[in-house]
């Protein structure tokens, strides 16, 4: 077990140095433009696949980082440069931790370098799981899987929303209930190949921040897919369900529900998006407050500017080591006594969206114009405190851990 540490060592600095220089050089020159456009940076993610950032291998590297800070830092340099254009460096991401999850070896082999493509032929995956009336309450999932043991295929039928690059992807990881009754212990995960019929993209969303990352609704209508597309086969599914029917059986859930204990674990990673988000913003201020000048001086003498650029930077720093904390214990196998993975989230999410609207005010209305990245870096934060569980959740989460009533 790697001791709890606040220094980078040596290795890691020389990573963090070439995230941060790929993200000042490659992505923020690009940030404006992709943002007005709304679309896809696929030319950026091509610069990332050359270099060996858009790939598993280089993601797998920081994930195994025996200190927990690989993926962390990792993170928050890449959206420091612009959280758009992060967001769909490190999308596919979601769908093949999906797949390394709860894979064979097999399938792992066959599909994630299918998700990946090559660097003359960049592809992107989508993790499907969030639906219209199935977001926080997963276990109100409607899309259905249907097995047909004649032709050994399963039949999948929804609509799936807050797809990040849904309809786009070469390959979808969709969830989806195969036992009802289990409510989100009936659940199972299927891989659906490229160009299968009865796949659609249904609605894409314009939205506030994040506007170079691809979100859009995943239709399934009668999609059909091979008994080899269930995420770790058919025999482990039963087995699985069998042992949640005994447990039902026996008086009802006894055991954290695997799915919450999943996003308990990963949400560290969007605190450290978040801690890029807001430190960047941080940064602007600082310089601007240094250099602008009102009233024959720079407006960082003002003891109203320099308390909120105090403030900012304290909590930063603050949600920084929330993050770091809860990844280290992550990669340690240490229990989340008092759910540190919602903590860590939650304080750095809402940090975000503090420090950024904080860097539009000292910047008075030249932050309010596009002309700054403040306006661009205000409206991207608002996501942090909604997707992979919103702030009311992360409290709902930590306030259960800690009274010990099971988080459903």
């Amino acid at each position: 077990m790697a001791e709890f540490t606040m220094e980078l060592n040596d290795e890691q600095k020389e990573v963090r140095d070439w995230l941060h220089g790929f993200a000042a050089d490659v992505i923020r020159p690009a940030a404006a433009e992709w943002d007005e456009r709304e679309e896809t940076p696929w030319p950026v993610i091509q610069e990332a696949a050359k270099v060996g950032i858009y790939s598993l291998d280089f993601y797998a590297q920081q994930y195994f980082d025996s200190t927990g800070l690989g993926i962390p830092m990792a993170m928050e340099e890449l959206f420091w440069g612009d959280a758009g254009i992060a967001l769909s460096i490190v999308g596919t991401g979601l769908a093949a931790v999906g797949v390394l999850a709860n894979g064979t070896e097999e399938q792992i082999g066959t599909w994630i370098p299918q998700m990946y493509g090559d660097v003359n032929d960049v592809k992107v995956a989508a993790f499907c799981s969030s639906e219209p009336d199935a977001g926080s309450d997963v276990a109100s999932m409607r899309t259905r899987a249907v097995y047909d043991e004649a032709k050994d295929e399963w039949v999948l039928n929804g609509t799936k929303t807050w797809a990040t690059n849904g309809g786009i992807a070469n390959v979808h990881v969709v969830v989806a209930v195969v036992d009802a009754e289990l409510g989100s212990k009936g659940h199972a995960s299927f891989i659906i190949p490229p160009n299968t019929p009865g796949l659609s993209q249904g609605q894409k969303f314009k939205k506030h921040g994040i506007r170079a990352s691809h979100t859009a609704e995943v239709v399934l209508e009668n999609v059909r897919v091979p008994g080899s597309c269930l995420l770790g086969g058919k025999e482990k599914l039963d087995e699985r369900l069998a042992r949640a029917r005994e447990r039902a059986q026996q008086g009802g859930e006894r055991v954290k529900n695997a799915a919450m204990a999943t996003f308990e674990a990963s949400r560290p990673a969007v605190g450290a998006m978040a801690v890029g988000t807001a430190r960047a913003a941080y940064e602007v201020a600082l310089d601007y407050a240094k250099t602008r000048e009102q009233f024959g001086r720079p407006i960082i003498d003002n003891q109203g500017v320099a308390f909120q650029l105090a403030d900012m930077r304290t909590s930063i720093d603050a949600a920084r080591l929330l993050v770091w904390r809860a990844s280290w214990m992550a990669i340690n196998g240490k229990p989340f006594t008092a759910a540190e993975g919602s903590m860590s989230k939650l304080f750095a999410s809402e940090t975000a969206k503090k420090v950024t609207a904080q860097a539009v005010q000292i910047l008075g209305g030249n932050g309010y114009t596009r002309e700054y990245p403040v306006e661009r870096m205000h409206r991207d934060a608002a996501i942090y405190t909604i997707f992979e569980g919103t702030s009311e959740i992360q409290r709902l989460v930590i306030a259960r851990t800690l009274s010990g009533m099971p988080i459903r």
